[in-house]
């Protein structure tokens, strides 16, 4: 089948420069290899109506990049406004953040219906469509009114919260049912999946059952799909960075001190107020630890349009510059904080430097940061993972020491156990999660994703007897691979 992915942004991800998040990361290598055409925002807009969208495509690989131009009357509305300070407040579980107008659903509708025109020319009788994110959860029903009947899945990078939280975005009823044209839904973790099932269930009064909802589009089957990493690419890359001017001043510059590193989007669901926290509480309860470890946070910015943003990283600078003022000498200073990104190569080589990876987010879907730390350690020397409890990478890496971010001396404590571990334990642990990224990388994640996709066309007859069972309770089921395999 020919594969379509469709997310906001297409990044061309040249090997130097800064990935714009684990998306990009994860798609790129995929489409590259599969054939597969990546169709999304080129990251400019453009003004008037165009009924007819423009796309600027380049190859790549064996697949091809197609850029779009979206809409300047909407994007704002779409973007910075439904998007993020809506459904991202929300999908991570931060409902005292949502932030939208009658106005910004109206331009997330309508961008949803635009991208859906520009899909039309990519269509063909063995199509399938797979759509990322939250940026899009409605454009299956867009695609459905246009009269798209191949395959449509969704695969969710975020968290799915509670039916408590999620009930605080205006119009998610009509937004639930909108994601139910789509014949497959993705979501990283089980309790993802649950929260969904329970949200059109209950919300919207829909029969569930064994992981499927039948509604007025038909069946849409709910399954977990953990993303992964390439993990053997990501080692290479790090052995190679050894000599990468960034990384051997970054080694020459450690003096023999331990270093910690954390790299995040500077966003609110990351945890950095309170990693930071725990480091000052760490320096303060064990001063050995002072001048003989350090910590290296790299916070890109991003969305600085949103207020919730801007304060986070007036807030997030203020106490760094508090932590340094406190704890630093002449010479050292325990916080180095960066406000821009760097490309793969060079952030394998930086992780591998540090002899303790930080990932501590109050909740995220995945987080590809902690699997791509272990994966470029050093076997004979491994540093260790510290991995919040509310990271879908806890469900797999759960070798790493794992904390509650919302503990702050718990963490300081944790960090101080890290530094100290001893290499038998490292190798252990790191050798563990070696094996779980292994056993699900990025290809094979791409696979059973479209495999299942390609499958649930199966599911498109008639629906049977299930509809007058009572609603029973819903046991999830994993995807499995069925074998299916796209050209």
């Amino acid at each position: 089948m020919k594969l379509v992915v469709v997310s906001n942004r297409v990044s061309r991800g040249k090997p130097n420069e800064p990935m714009t998040g684990g998306l990009a990361a994860a798609l790129l290598p995929v489409v590259e290899k599969s054939g597969a055409i990546w169709v999304g925002s080129s990251g400019k807009v453009r003004s008037g109506n165009p009924r007819e969208p423009f796309a600027e495509i380049e190859a790549l690989g064996a697949g091809a990049l197609a850029m779009l131009d979206l809409p300047a009357a909407h994007y704002g509305g779409y973007y910075e406004g439904f998007a993020n300070s809506a459904l991202w407040p929300a999908l991570h579980s931060r409902a005292d953040l949502i932030r939208a107008t009658q106005d910004d659903y109206h331009s997330y509708r309508e961008v949803n219906a635009f991208m859906a025109r520009a899909l039309l020319r990519f269509r063909k009788p063995d199509s399938m469509f797979w759509i990322q994110d939250y940026h899009f959860l409605a454009l299956g029903a867009e695609l459905r009114d246009l009269g798209v009947s191949e395959p449509l899945g969704l695969f969710l990078h975020t968290p799915w919260p509670t039916r408590a939280i999620f009930g605080g975005v205006p119009h998610h009823r009509a937004l639930i049912e909108a994601m139910l044209a789509y014949d497959l839904i993705g979501f990283q973790t089980e309790e993802d999946c649950e929260n969904f099932l329970s949200c059109a269930q209950d919300e919207l009064d829909l029969t569930v059952h064994d992981g499927v909802v039948l509604s007025s589009h038909g069946r849409t089957r709910a399954a977990v799909f953990p993303i992964g990493i390439d993990p053997a690419k990501f080692a290479q890359l790090a052995a190679k960075a050894a000599t990468h001017p960034d990384v051997s001043r970054l080694r020459r510059s450690l003096n023999g001190e331990k270093l910690a590193i954390g790299v995040d989007r500077l966003d609110y669901s990351k945890g950095l107020i309170n990693r930071i926290k725990a480091f000052e509480r760490m320096w303060t309860l064990q001063p050995q630890l002072l001048r003989t470890a350090s910590l290296l946070q790299i916070a890109t910015p991003s969305r600085g349009g949103i207020e919730a943003y801007g304060n986070l990283q007036s807030e997030v600078a203020r106490l760094v510059s508090d932590v340094n003022g406190i704890h630093g000498e002449v010479d050292w200073t325990p916080i180095r904080y960066l406000n821009k990104g760097f490309g793969q190569a060079v952030l394998a080589g930086l992780y591998r430097t540090a002899q303790v990876g930080v990932v501590t987010p109050l909740q995220d879907g995945m987080n590809l940061v902690a699997k791509e730390y272990v994966a470029a350690q050093n076997p004979v020397d491994p540093g260790v993972l510290v991995l919040s409890k509310f990271a879908g990478a806890a469900n797999e890496l759960d070798t790493a020491l794992l904390v509650n971010p919302h503990d702050i001396d718990g963490m300081a404590r944790t960090i101080a156990a890290a530094l100290s571990m001893p290499l038998t334990e490292r190798r252990m642990r790191w050798e563990a999660m070696m094996t779980k990224l292994r056993g699900g990388t990025i290809q094979q994640w791409f696979a059973d994703f479209t495999d299942a996709l390609a499958e649930s066309q199966l599911d498109k007859g008639p629906l049977g007897p299930v509809l007058a069972e009572p609603r029973p309770s819903w046991p999830l089921r994993s995807a499995t691979n069925g074998g299916v395999r796209f050209h």
